[in-house]
């Protein structure tokens, strides 16, 4: 199925060294089996799969039982380790030596939240934990909140994509500072892909219009009454989200300005 008008050219998405045709990520978390999450991801026809290294269960095998990457078609999709559930920079990045340990590669997505409650990010762990794991030869995409000056030193710390939040992890509140998100795109020369908060399926086609690079999601898909339907609308939205980026909104006006002429000829 061809994804835009033929007069219309796009760039694919970038990140690790590698060309993705699909700009939406999709995680792991939060369905109710396997199976579920599987189809879920098949039906999103994501590229890019997350998964948290701290939830996988790495014996599974031992007991001839099957984990969660079983589930995962590494044939078509690329896995993303996170790290999601770390609060401090030192378990975020044992987290990532251990995915390179794996195999699963450099390309991590390093998450350091603050607290419980809001599991907001902590920007100062989140920025010393970016800077040591480009060090060490890792691919950064940096979770981070929705300020531009955060963003931009995590650009400059050397992430190779900066990911802040719509809204809080989970929230479905979808994107509640268009505008920040608006001037961290305005400053960055790396890929910005909006991370988290995502409730449905207009939240991504709002977030692709503003010019982001890509969103990542979980909750919205695992926690829908329907997660295949839901997967399916998030790609419906995050294509036309992008092409009418591409396509060039019209300025908005305070006023009205007439479709039609006021005489015909």
């Amino acid at each position: 199925m061809t994804q835009y008008p033929e007069h219309i050219t796009d760039t694919k998405l970038k990140l690790g060294g590698r060309e993705f045709t699909s700009r939406l990520l999709v995680g792991t978390g939060k369905y109710a089996t396997f199976g579920l999450m599987e189809q879920a991801l098949a039906a999103s026809g994501c590229e890019i799969v997350t998964v948290a290294l701290r939830r996988v269960d790495l014996d599974a095998h031992c007991r001839g039982e099957k984990n969660i990457l079983d589930f995962i078609d590494t044939k078509r999709c690329t896995l993303l380790p996170n790290t999601a559930g770390c609060f401090t920079k030192d378990d975020a990045i044992k987290v990532c030596l251990l995915a390179r340990e794996l195999g699963i590669g450099q390309l991590v997505k390093l998450e350091v939240l603050s607290e419980q409650k809001t599991l907001l990010p902590d920007p100062i762990e989140t920025l010393e934990a970016c800077k040591f794991l480009v060090k060490e030869g890792f691919m950064v995409l940096a979770y981070t909140s929705d300020d531009p000056v955060m963003a931009k030193k995590l650009e400059d710390a050397g992430a190779a994509a900066v990911m802040p939040l719509g809204s809080p992890i989970g929230s479905g509140m979808g994107i509640l500072n268009p505008n920040n998100i608006a001037i961290i795109l305005e400053q960055a020369s790396v890929p910005i892909i909006v991370d988290a908060g995502v409730g449905t399926a207009s939240d991504v086609s709002v977030a692709m219009e503003l010019g982001v690079a890509g969103v990542l999601l979980n909750t919205g898909i695992a926690g829908a009454k329907d997660p295949v339907a839901m997967a399916h609308a998030m790609r419906h939205a995050c294509l036309a989200g992008r092409l009418a980026y591409l396509a060039g909104r019209i300025p908005m006006k305070r006023c009205a300005t007439a479709s039609s002429p006021a005489k015909d000829f």
